[in-house]
């Protein structure tokens, strides 16, 4: 009777571990191209992100960029609050400058917290301004859970997230801004005739992944938000509260191999099979239970948020906000191209001619399939009616090509 009382104990001690490993970890993975949901487990548990939320702190770099507020070359000087950060850091001195470029790929690759500051100083009078226009532009891309009180991700126990949200930050990272996606492939870079390494051993290890970011402190654990891409089939996959770097990078790998290749059999994604195979056998029956509640209301329950990510948001740091202008609801397409960076190129030139005249709002790149093609086309958006007629009128005695279109206010991230 006594082993039976003990074997019970043991049995029933069992479950409960692996219910709470179940539990204390969050993760998402989705296809990146329409951001549909293939694998979820406690996506929506509120944690500290550690540094993923220098994604964040990145996105609205990358805005600055795009729009030529800002420039690689620029040097933004370093203040003691930056230099006094604590590690990871890059070991910047107050007073000192950096380019641009430097901080960026010191926050992507060497996760480095005081390049974090610098950048976030840039933008706004302090980090924690900063901080207020990371929570409104999170809000603006459909993250709905998070809260951001500074640029680096460094322990505050008001910076929460959730593994859906990062997922809807990873996604518009890449969508939104694919001329610079490809850095968070890098391993390394060169600073000052050094080569300063990273440790995201992912981009090592799995076939196919190309970035983004990974993150850890004491109370968030282990995170990673990451992407590959195998037989022109992508993933996006985050996984969060890891107990150590083996754990986490295993989880994800097994998320994004599994979610390949069943996206490579060129079958409808089976949700409740793929949950199966990567939480292992004794939660199937739980999976076909996620699977029918989700094919019930697919997009209003599980979507909607990563639905939103497709809304590029118009992001104003605080040194710009004196600069903008109430935008309107009409597009002029000024050009067609065949390549993203085209397009995006002479969207930008347009915009900056117009910019003297019309309160342009911002560009917009679609991405459009036309005769076994992929065209991209140019527009400048935000335009009131009177202005989107006579920026076309304009354009066409000068024998340019335009189209004057209705614009929802919304922009269509352009993919590759």
């Amino acid at each position: 009777m006594v082993r039976k009382i003990t074997f019970l104990c043991t049995f029933i001690w069992a479950l409960l571990q692996i219910s709470t490993t179940q539990a204390s970890v969050s993760s998402i993975m989705i296809d990146a191209q329409n951001g549909d949901v293939m694998y979820e487990m406690n996506a929506d548990e509120r944690r500290y992100p550690a540094s993923l939320t220098k994604l964040m702190t990145l996105y609205i770099t990358f805005n600055a960029l795009e729009n030529n507020h800002i420039k690689l070359t620029d040097k933004l000087k370093v203040s003691r609050t930056a230099a006094g950060r604590s590690p990871s850091k890059l070991g910047l001195r107050a007073g000192e400058t950096i380019t641009v470029k430097d901080a960026v790929m010191a926050v992507i690759v060497k996760s480095a917290n005081d390049c974090a500051t610098v950048l976030a100083e840039h933008f706004s009078k302090s980090e924690a301004d900063f901080a207020v226009l990371m929570t409104k532009t999170a809000r603006k891309l459909g993250m709905n859970n998070t809260t951001f009180k500074n640029a680096s991700g460094l322990p505050n126990r008001q910076q929460k997230t959730t593994a859906r949200d990062m997922a809807v930050l990873a996604m518009a990272v890449y969508h939104h801004f694919p001329q610079y996606y490809s850095w968070f492939s890098a391993k390394s870079f060169k600073y000052k005739g050094q080569t300063i390494g990273g440790h995201n051993n992912i981009l090592k290890t799995f076939a196919g992944a190309d970035g983004m970011k990974t993150g850890f402190t004491a109370a968030a654990g282990y995170n990673i938000v990451t992407s590959a891409k195998r037989s022109g089939k992508r993933v996006i996959a985050v996984t969060m509260g890891h107990n150590s770097v083996n754990e986490r990078d295993k989880k994800v790998a097994q998320m994004m191999d599994k979610g390949l290749r069943q996206m490579q059999s060129g079958k409808e994604i089976d949700v409740a099979l793929l949950t199966a195979e990567i939480n292992g056998k004794n939660m199937k029956a739980k999976a076909t239970r996620i699977a029918a509640v989700q094919k019930k209301t697919p997009v209003q329950s599980k979507n909607t948020r990563l639905a939103k990510a497709e809304t590029k948001p118009a992001v104003q740091t605080t040194k710009m906000a004196a600069a903008s202008r109430t935008s309107g609801r009409y597009a002029v397409q000024v050009g067609s191209f065949s390549d993203y960076k085209r397009a995006r190129n002479y969207a930008l030139t347009i915009k900056n001619k117009l910019a003297k005249r019309y309160p342009v709002h911002d560009i917009k790149v679609e991405k459009v399939q036309a005769e076994n093609r992929t065209v991209y086309r140019s527009k400048v958006v935000g335009l009131a009616k009177n202005d989107a007629n006579t920026i076309c009128r304009n354009m066409k005695r000068s024998k340019q090509s335009c189209l004057v279109t209705a614009d929802s206010g919304s922009l269509k991230m352009a993919q590759r």
